[in-house]
């Protein structure tokens, strides 16, 4: 499922669901095509308009059409089943790959996103299939994956070598952030005065990281008033409490800033937006490992489609 910062949820049935009643342009058809309730299609629609912010469907008078927004949600929604039913249909009609394995790296900033609709659309497509999940830090995640522990990783780098193929899954906005503790929400900040505050960031050598030096134009910055974790949480706990600011993936705060608890800081130098690189064994199992990654491209194809275009995207 693609859960939202409102708790709410998208799953395989609200697509059927959206996919039924668009086709029948009628609740009590679209209810008894999917042995439910009216109000059962009702509550499911107003939870999609929910998460996606706009109406669907134009319901004024004995008026039914479907709304701008709405067309564009059933034109992914066709595409992603059309997809999904075709990965199924191999995945259970291919008996080599039952019972299998698929062993998956992640780091947090994927497992906070899309990573449960991708592993519930595996399952779902093949029950047989069993999914390891690990999620690390980029570094242990690459060092992993050579050594032949990971089929497939999603992290900031890419693993380098002959039997690997990576891949974009997703780019995620990066945005400085602060608890109102320590920041003024209306207040413009140049680089310098960013400098001039603790700064919380992710691990030494991961690219976040790397980035802090050139963005500050000062390696003295690494020296003095930095705290880096490779925890994601860790690292919005910290700024939640005012231990300092950091740019962080916008799309894994949207809860916190909606709550008031972090605010978006008025930068005048933009932090660079970071690519999930996906990096996959191209030597074993490779039907497998093609029709998994493919799935990678789906999920997060529908994840980005769930939240606002400037916080996460598909190249």
């Amino acid at each position: 499922m693609v859960k939202s910062d409102r708790g709410s949820a998208l799953r395989i049935l609200d697509m059927v669901t959206f996919i039924a009643l668009a086709r029948h342009r009628h609740f009590g058809r679209a209810a008894a095509e999917l042995h439910t309730t009216q109000p059962a299609i009702s509550i499911r629609l107003a939870a999609m308009e929910e998460e996606f912010g706009c109406r669907l469907i134009d319901r004024t008078g004995r008026k039914f059409s479907l709304t701008p927004g709405g067309q564009k949600v059933l034109d992914t929604f066709q595409a992603i089943l059309s997809s999904y039913e075709g990965l199924k249909s191999e995945l259970a009609d291919d008996t080599a790959l039952t019972p299998k394995v698929v062993r998956i790296g992640a780091i947090d900033s994927v497992s906070a996103t899309w990573m449960t609709p991708f592993v519930e659309a595996l399952h779902e497509a093949a029950p047989t299939l069993k999914i390891e999940l690990t999620v690390e830090g980029t570094k242990n995640l690459i060092d992993g994956m050579n050594k032949g522990e990971f089929d497939v990783i999603f992290a900031l780098d890419p693993a380098i070598g002959d039997d690997f193929r990576s891949f974009t899954s997703c780019v995620l906005q990066m945005t400085w952030a602060g608890s109102p503790k320590i920041i003024d929400p209306d207040r413009s900040y140049s680089v310098d005065d960013l400098a001039s505050l603790p700064i919380i960031t992710f691990p030494k050598n991961t690219p976040p990281y790397r980035m802090i030096a050139p963005y500050f134009q000062d390696e003295q910055v690494l020296a003095s008033k930095l705290t880096s974790s490779n925890s994601l949480y860790s690292i919005i706990s910290l700024l939640i409490d005012g231990f300092g600011v950091g740019a962080i993936p916008t799309v894994t705060i949207r809860r916190e800033l909606k709550m008031g608890l972090l605010h978006p800081i008025r930068v005048a130098k933009h932090f660079p937006a970071m690519p999930i690189i996906g990096s996959y064994q191209a030597i074993s199992e490779k039907d497998l490992i093609r029709r998994v990654v493919e799935q990678a491209h789906r999920s997060a194809t529908l994840y980005c489609a769930t939240v606002d275009p400037s916080m996460a995207w598909v190249e």
